[in-house]
């Protein structure tokens, strides 16, 4: 993650690049497991549609880790990591090392001072739409692993249906995640007695993971679903019916309920941690 701060945009690219794919694969590792479970609750409607009498399969986060554990082996809370690191190596880097150079374009080599909000949410934007536009594909084949390996019917791997909400859920979600980050680190750092340390790091990545559940939890639950259902015609076709037809995912889809919040802090205070103390090593 950044912050203004001269000594990051010192950094070359690749040295970015490099370090932010590896806190990414880092932390990617360390919180696959709540991941894979955050996929299966929001694919769950599937298991559940033709039978409405029927019990939910995966009740909560951590009760759904337990059931995948239990029925399926703890390898199962694991599956898609190897695309998994290989979507965070491009979309980690991509997104993280673009995210100075593309702010700096946006307002100019000659400014001074702190970078108004605005300009830090456009950057952000910018540089998660393209980083997932090149590691769409390893999304998609790590979304299909964590939902038990089934290709929806009617789709093909080489399908550019759920391309579109991708883009849409890393774009807002980096925006928000980002921008955030930036906004937060730079007011703490205002604050008597507080310098530029793990903790700072770690406060402002608690205010980034909670500005991005929150914005993002919509078009996250729309990409999975786009990805592991073929029922949807289109992005909003899914989301009218998401909102319409599934009671369940209305405090998902509205505010983000604790079954989506503990996957993106552990996933953004990770990220957040270590990939400071990587650039600066």
């Amino acid at each position: 993650m950044v912050a203004d701060s001269k000594s990051k945009s010192d950094l070359s690219f690749s040295k970015t690049f490099a370090s932010s794919a590896f806190s990414a694969c880092f932390a990617e590792v360390c919180t696959i497991p709540l991941d894979t479970a955050k996929v299966r609750l929001q694919l769950q409607k599937q298991a559940v549609a033709g039978d409405v009498v029927s019990l939910p399969k995966y009740k909560g986060m951590l009760g759904t880790v337990a059931t995948i554990a239990r029925e399926e082996g703890l390898s199962a809370l694991w599956k898609g990591i190897v695309p998994g690191l290989h979507r965070q190596c491009l979309y980690g880097g991509l997104r993280i090392g673009l995210y100075e150079p593309v702010k700096t374009f946006y307002v100019g080599k000659d400014h001074v001072g702190d970078v108004p909000l605005s300009k830090k949410i456009l950057a952000a934007f910018t540089t998660g739409a393209v980083a997932i536009v090149v590691a769409n594909p390893t999304d998609l084949v790590k979304v299909r692993l964590q939902a038990e390996g089934k290709l929806p019917t009617g789709r093909s791997w080489g399908s550019l249906d759920w391309l579109g909400p991708n883009i849409a859920r890393n774009a807002i979600i980096n925006a928000a995640e980002l921008a955030s980050y930036d906004q937060v680190k730079q007011t703490i750092l205002k604050i008597p007695g507080f310098t530029d340390n793990v903790v700072t790091h770690l406060l402002a990545g608690l205010g980034a993971g909670f500005f991005a559940v929150c914005i993002g939890s919509p078009v996250d639950v729309v990409k999975s679903r786009m990805m592991g259902d073929s029922s949807y015609k289109n992005t909003l076709d899914c989301f009218i019916k998401t909102l319409k037809n599934d009671v369940s995912c209305f405090p998902l889809l509205l505010f983000c309920p604790l079954k989506n919040t503990y996957h993106h802090f552990a996933l953004v205070t990770s990220i957040n941690c270590v990939d400071p103390l990587l650039l600066q090593w």
